[in-house]
């Protein structure tokens, strides 16, 4: 991992990412399934949303480590259609981008990702911490 973000270093990052999902949202009716892209786009903004609003409150590590639980919690929905599950592509695309913000261990985010349930797999047996697809994150 690279030198430690501080927390007004995280929100900054954050804050452009919120910026380049707002302009997808607004680029969304000239793609080939707009509605998609749109979910897409609202789905990054929000987990951009609510890392923001935990980074306010709680230290870059804390907000990293909160980032990998939603992460392992999130289903695996590789291999489906482009325009499939926009939420959850866009939660993981998110999350992703925010793991490359703040330079963390690909090894570590391997492990989170092999944690994750497959799709389909009941709410009950996901840890009741983590991101239900398509709701919001808190």
């Amino acid at each position: 991992m690279k030198e430690p973000m501080t927390t007004e270093q995280l929100l900054q990052g954050l804050k452009h990412y919120r910026r380049i999902a707002r302009q997808d949202m607004l680029r969304a009716p000239e793609t080939p399934h707009p509605e998609a892209f749109l979910q897409h786009a609202e789905s990054r903004r929000g987990i951009y949303v609510a890392l923001a609003t935990h980074a306010e409150s709680h230290a870059p590590d804390e907000v990293i480590a909160h980032a990998l639980t939603l992460y392992q919690g999130l289903p695996f929905v590789t291999g489906t259609a482009e325009h499939e599950y926009p939420e959850i592509k866009g939660q993981e695309n998110a999350l992703e981008n925010f793991f490359l913000l703040v330079g963390l261990d690909p090894k570590a985010r391997r492990e989170a990702r092999s944690r994750r349930p497959k799709l389909g797999t009941p709410a009950a047996e996901r840890p009741a911490d983590t991101a239900t697809p398509g709701q919001p994150v808190t």
